[in-house]
């Protein structure tokens, strides 16, 4: 039986000084951020960059957007974070073109090592690609690249990879079917 170290983990370096620096910014660039009016879409880009976020053209990210660590956070034009989603960027985080990620959302680039006894920090990466729809109170883990065209359905569980194309939903999320896209020009 695996006995927990918590001494040991907490004793863990989990941060440079570098970034225990930048999350007391970013502490207090975060008020500034959640204090803006909803409309002043740019004025948020603006913050985000500020602390080294690559932010796209015309993307709309709302004041009660948490993001964790902005820079660990990417996301392409035409883009929306939606009301009080939850980006935990301790790894990175990149968010594709015209991708909406809907009302509280949970993308966890976050977690432990389970099988050893200190329980390190573990930061694996998320990928969502090009003209994803992430429906309200999904949540996407650790690790996880979602495909180009995706719908997640509103509050599924991924923790696997999501080929592009697909409709997954459910709690572990599994295909409900294949995305067909219609032009109606």
């Amino acid at each position: 039986m695996l006995k927990l170290d918590i001494h040991a983990n907490r004793q863990e370096q989990k941060y440079s000084s570098r970034v225990l620096l930048l999350r007391v910014c970013w502490s207090l660039g975060r008020c500034i951020f959640r204090l803006t009016p909803r409309p002043c879409f740019g004025i948020r880009r603006m913050i985000l960059r500020v602390f080294g976020a690559k932010v796209g053209k015309n993307t709309h990210i709302y004041p009660s957007v948490y993001i964790y660590f902005p820079w660990n956070f990417e996301i392409g034009d035409d883009s929306a974070v939606g009301e009080w989603a939850f980006i935990y960027s301790l790894g990175q985080i990149t968010i594709g073109e015209r991708v909406t990620i809907s009302q509280r959302a949970h993308l966890c680039a976050g977690s432990h090592d389970f099988t050893s006894p200190s329980l390190p920090l573990l930061k694996p990466p998320i990928v969502i690609g090009d003209e994803v729809w992430v429906c309200a109170d999904a949540y996407i883990g650790p690790g996880v690249t979602i495909g180009r065209g995706v719908v997640i359905g509103a509050r599924s569980v991924v923790i696997r990879d999501v080929g592009p194309d697909l409709v997954v939903a459910g709690n572990p999320a599994v295909i409900i079917k294949r995305r067909v896209i219609i032009d109606t020009k």
